[in-house]
């Protein structure tokens, strides 16, 4: 057997594991992987701003493309605190994402030492799997278990911690005798098949919820194929948006509270059964467990037992990775379509067409300030159907959902449980790290974008360009909305005099002194008609400049966008589309 510090086998497991590019942040305590990163080579290293900032690059990294998995890394104390972030977003999303920080010496851990924390107990919650590793021999093993679990039935973040001197510490260990560990998944059975599908083609109006569960078991293609089969209507949830295609026939929109469609939630209201598949019946999707499950009877397949029967009973619950179930649910289809078993839909989906083609919201505003509806409009006219948007939280990523089209699997990247303020820059640079040629574009409200903006160097340093749209009310909008209710409007607003940029008005950051400060390009637009000509402009920069580029568009600073309590409740507090001029770039456009 071969003789090497714990820390070298531990990038070599790495490697054999398929990891080839890693975020984070050097300091004391982990210098000896930095070390070996640099010792054993096969490993790019980009360098976070901010630790958290690592732990959303590695996010985007996973969500970008099936198959990956995102390593950050950081030092002992506050790196692994800072992590906890990323480790809660990847968790609520069932995203696999490896965090390995440093750690005080074992004789130490005990002393208060310096930057020590038991960053194992905090963690604890936020992960699939956590361990500090106290024996130099089980680095390797701790990895390898590490990628079984992360890969294994619902897929999630696991953070290793290694103490100082266990990464330096010799082992005897052998990389030829690795092997990765074949990750579990539940696989629905034939008889489960048949009785699913005996339940939706019974159903006189029947739609299938595709989740997040979809995407990332990388079965888009296996659900369209189900719905082409069977003719019945699919609803894409937040996560599992991009796996039908928008201007499918069948892509019924979207239901929920806040990201959804008007025409979605009334097909939903409509109908008489839902399957859904991959997804967990998330609050924002359903409202009310009442109103959501009034009238019509519910299948639930997910990979994850615990999550059958969490919201609320259903009638038929199987346990099943998507991608298993649904192949065998397109096996069983295809025999009963040849044996002329399954039911007609073709006039429920002529209804539920009906709805997508007529119930739509208008985004044709020419007001300046800019009206936010009218730049989703314009992003739709510049930007085609191989576009990847990437968002988090606020009234820009709601409305971005209820206006933008999204045409493939992982082309919306969306932090969608955890939602925090911030992800969105660090998240789009994981992605273009992921992706070297993908059109992205991320989308952002001035608060979300302050909050991580200095990762804005990482995409100057590295070379990962790609456009984010700004828009800037100079308010946290979505709390504003939400403070309606209590009559106030307090400590949500962002604007002042700012003294160095008088042009501003009383709009506050000059975002794009920022941009430039931190080595990246900046486009400032305040006359709606000039947002296209702008956006068109960007694409030239970032393909000159290979940076990222920033469009502002300055908004009116308050435009309540469409939510509610219920479903069959949304509030519209702006104007509905009387024609298709009031909505020129909705998908009904696009038919005529």
């Amino acid at each position: 057997m071969a003789k090497m510090r714990a820390i070298d086998a531990a990038i070599e497991v790495l490697k054999r594991e398929g990891v080839v590019k890693a975020f984070g942040v050097p300091g004391a305590a982990i210098n000896p992987f930095y070390s070996a990163l640099k010792k054993v080579g096969g490993i790019d290293h980009i360098l976070a701003r901010h630790v958290e900032g690592a732990s959303h690059m590695a996010e985007g990294y996973t969500r970008a493309n099936a198959g990956n998995i995102g390593v950050c890394i950081g030092t002992s104390g506050p790196a692994g605190t800072d992590m906890i972030t990323g480790l809660y977003s990847a968790q609520a999303d069932s995203i696999p994402i490896l965090c390995i920080t440093g750690q005080a010496p074992r004789a130490r851990l005990h002393k208060e030492d310096f930057q020590a924390v038991d960053i194992e107990s905090i963690a604890r919650p936020v992960t699939k799997w956590c361990s500090t590793v106290m024996e130099p021999a089980q680095v390797p093993r701790a990895i390898q278990h590490a990628f079984q679990v992360m890969r294994s039935g619902r897929p999630g973040p696991v953070l290793i911690d290694l103490p100082l001197d266990v990464q330096l510490a010799e082992i005897e260990f052998d990389i030829d005798s690795y092997e990765p560990l074949d990750p579990y998944k539940p696989a629905m059975t034939r008889h489960q098949a048949e009785m699913a599908l005996k339940m939706l083609n019974e159903a006189e109006r029947p739609l299938i919820v595709s989740g997040g569960g979809v995407i990332n078991a990388n079965a888009s293609e296996l659900l369209q194929a189900f719905a082409e089969i069977l003719g019945v209507p699919v609803i894409p949830t937040l996560m599992g948006w991009g796996s039908i295609a928008d201007d499918h026939e069948l892509m019924a929109g979207m239901v929920g509270l806040q990201t959804s469609h008007r025409y979605g939630n009334a097909s939903m209201l409509a109908s008489d059964l839902v399957f859904g598949v991959g997804n967990r019946w998330a609050n924002r999707h359903t409202g009310s467990v009442d109103v959501y499950t009034e009238g019509r009877k519910f299948v639930h397949i997910d990979i994850e037992p615990t999550q059958i029967g969490r919201v609320f009973c259903p009638d038929l619950g199987i346990v099943s990775d998507a991608y298993a179930a649904l192949s065998q649910l397109v096996e069983v289809a295809k025999e009963w379509k040849s044996q002329g078993r399954l039911n007609d839909h073709s006039a429920w989906v002529s209804d539920c067409q009906q709805r997508k083609a007529t119930m739509l919201r208008k985004t044709h505003y020419t007001e300046q300030p800019v009206k936010p509806m009218r730049v989703y409009e314009e992003m739709n006219r510049v930007f085609d159907r191989e576009t990847c948007y990437v968002s988090t939280i606020g009234l820009s990523q709601i409305a971005a959902a209820q206006f933008l089209h999204v045409y493939k699997p992982r082309h919306w990247i969306n932090c969608g449980q955890a939602g925090p303020l911030g992800w969105t820059v660090p998240a789009a640079l994981g992605v273009r790290a992921a992706d070297p040629n993908r059109q992205i574009v991320a989308i952002s409200g001035d608060y979300d974008f302050q909050f991580m903006i200095e990762e804005l160097a990482v995409g100057a340093q590295f070379k990962l360009p790609y456009i984010h749209v700004l828009v800037n009310n100079s308010y946290l909008g979505l709390i504003r909305q939400a403070q309606r209710q209590f009559d106030i409007d307090y400590c949500v607003q962002l604007a002042f005099e700012n003294q160095n940029s008088p042009e501003l008005a009383d709009y506050g950051v000059d975002h794009v002194a920022v941009v430039e400060g931190l080595g990246c390009k900046a486009i400032r637009v305040r006359d709606p008609d000039l947002i296209a000509p702008a956006l068109e402009q960007a694409k030239a920069l970032m393909a000159k400049h290979s940076v990222p580029v920033v469009v502002e568009i300055i908004l009116e600073k308050v435009t309540n966008i469409s939510m509610g309590a219920e479903i069959d409740a949304v509030n519209e507090f702006e104007s509905l589309a009387e024609s298709i001029a009031d909505a020129p770039t909705a998908l009904a456009a696009q038919d005529r």
